[in-house]
This record gives structure tokens, sequence and C-alpha cells, in this order.
């Protein structure tokens, strides 16, 4: 891997961070914006609810795609203990292969759903355009599809700069 991609990964992940800090501080900014509106004010905003719910479903997908940076995502290993040491990067790679699949596929089908909602012109909440609530899902499985690509080809690619997260 040279360093000029290296780089790149660096960038992107910086990216993902940034990405994550800035939707999580706005959950907290409006979460406590709500609450303190109800309990002072007696009223809240009626978006705030369901932007809140949104974002929800926004930081998860991008910490599942910050989780596959090193490969540090929930998993079920029992294969890894009962199968000796030496089949174990065959099977990783199986994994990675099938993990990719999915991935895709779910990305496919979201990207379809997603493209209806904007073609039908639906409405999420107070004017937000539904398609902009669920774009996060074939993105994030598209970002997490490209991690399992270098997965797949180069384990230690995915190392490169993600010292920033855990």
């Amino acid at each position: 891997m040279t360093v000029h991609n290296n780089k790149i990964i660096s960038f992107v992940n910086k990216l993902e961070d940034i990405f994550l800090v800035i939707i999580l501080s706005t959950m907290i900014l409006l979460a406590v914006f709500q609450i303190i509106s109800r309990n002072l004010f007696s009223e809240g905003f009626v978006w705030i609810d369901p932007l809140l719910r949104m974002l929800v479903l926004w930081v998860g997908l991008a910490g599942a795609v910050v989780a596959t940076r090193k490969d540090n995502h929930i998993r079920i290993d029992v294969v890894t203990k009962y199968f000796p040491q030496h089949y174990l990067f065959y099977i990783k790679r199986l994994v990675y292969l099938f993990t990719l699949s999915v991935c895709l596929l779910i990305s496919w089908h979201a990207a379809r759903f997603v493209y209806s909602e904007f073609e039908y012109g639906t409405m999420a909440f107070s004017g937000m355009p539904a398609w902009i609530t669920g774009i996060i899902i074939p993105v994030s499985f598209t970002l997490i599809a490209f991690r399992y690509v270098l997965l797949f080809f180069a384990p230690d690619v995915h190392d490169a700069g993600s010292d920033t997260a855990g």
C-alpha cells in the first residue's frame, strides 16, 4: 500500500470521525434544548423529536462504518475456536467476502428504496423529505462494503490513520 493511499484512507477516517462528532453533538444539543424548553417554557418544538430519532439511526450507522475501520464490530467467533490456526486466514477472507456481499445487497435495495422515496416526494416530518432521512442506509452500507474490500485484499490497510477511533 502506498503512502498516498494511506493518506487518503487517513483523510476518510478523519471525515468519518468529524461526521460522528457533528451528529452526536447535534443530538445532545437538541435533546438538552428540548428538555429545557419543555420544562421551563412548557412547550417544545414538534420537529426535534423525529429529528432526534433520525439522528439515532444516522449515528448508529455511521458508528458501524467506523467500527469496520479496525475490523472491530460485533461478531460470532465460534469458528476461530474449532479450526486450526493456519485455516483462519482463509476463513477470515470467506467471512469478509460474505459480509461484503450482504452489505452490497442491503445497499442496493436501500438505494432503490431511497430513490422511490425521492421519486414520490414522501415527507418524513416538518417538510423534510423522507429520502434525506434514509440516505444514510445505502451510503453507510456501501462504505462498510468498501472497508471489507480493503480487509479482503489488504488486511493491514484499514489501520492507516485509525488511531483517532477505538
